[in-house]
């Protein structure tokens, strides 16, 4: 019933009579609006506060409304259809639960489910087919090497996967030495510069490699870190407003000096 409130409040604003903005999109100038919307519920999620959860959730609900208001109008499919087509695929990929199968663990839950996604004509070609290319590049590169991984091309452990990050990190050391001898030389310059970026994108893959084998979400674990730093650098902030100087004016050694003590109030 609230579902269909939410669809008539929808329709109403794509109507003649409606609100101009609602009625000038279209799927692709919405995208912004998705993507935004749903970094917002991650970062209600992080807050855990129930009521900025609901709310985001109900922005991210009403995003997925107004796309199908748009494929409605355009004669694709409907509300109904959407419900429909994701409540069969829920069924059909937990057998364990509205059949007879028997998965125990979910590592075993996991294999049957892509084993369902190959019989619905997903990864033809690839494993690697329907990651969406849109995501975030750490997610991604999460997701390119979970994929790999379950048919075996892996590290046995994380160890291994530490090495290979160090020598990543040596080969980055290398490049940089190279592009200092090749200053002069704008060419070899903008070579080395090339060089400098692939090493640094192998050294973050590798990273998400590490915190893959270790159980750790690497696209959390830098969400978290970037989160933390925040905190801790406005203490610093706070530390020097509260004597009256300006940010730009204090020196380095004192803003380490604050930072040392913001690890200590923000872990």
């Amino acid at each position: 019933m609230e579902l269909q409130k939410l669809l008539n409040i929808m329709s109403r604003l794509r109507s003649e009579d409606g609100c101009p903005w609602d009625r000038a999109q279209n799927h692709e100038s919405l995208i912004s609006y998705l993507i935004e919307e749903t970094y917002e519920l991650t970062e209600a999620l992080d807050s855990k506060q129930p009521e900025h959860i609901k709310e985001e959730l109900g922005d991210l609900l009403f995003q997925i409304v107004f796309h199908t208001q748009l494929a409605q109008e355009a004669g694709w499919f409907n509300m109904t259809e959407v419900i429909e087509k994701i409540a069969q695929k829920m069924v059909k990929r937990h057998p364990h639960v509205f059949a007879n199968a028997k998965y125990e663990t979910a590592e075993e839950v996991s294999k049957q489910w892509q084993e369902r996604k190959k019989e619905e004509g997903k990864h033809q070609n690839s494993i690697l087919e329907g990651i969406p290319k849109a995501l975030p590049a750490l997610l991604r590169a999460y997701r390119v090497q979970k994929r790999a991984s379950r048919v075996g091309f892996d590290w046995t452990d994380a160890n291994g996967a530490i090495t290979k990050l160090e020598e990543e990190i040596n080969e980055l050391k290398d490049a940089i030495g190279e592009i200092d001898k090749a200053n002069t030389v704008n060419s070899n310059t903008v070579n080395n510069s090339n060089n400098i970026e692939e090493e640094l994108g192998d050294i973050l893959f590798s990273t998400v490699n590490v915190s893959r084998l270790l159980a750790i979400n690497p696209e959390e674990a830098l969400r978290k870190a970037t989160n933390k730093f925040i905190r801790r650098f406005n203490y610093i902030e706070e530390q020097i407003m509260s004597t009256g100087q300006d940010l730009g004016t204090v020196t380095l050694k004192e803003m380490d000096r604050l930072w040392d003590e913001a690890k200590i109030f923000f872990k």
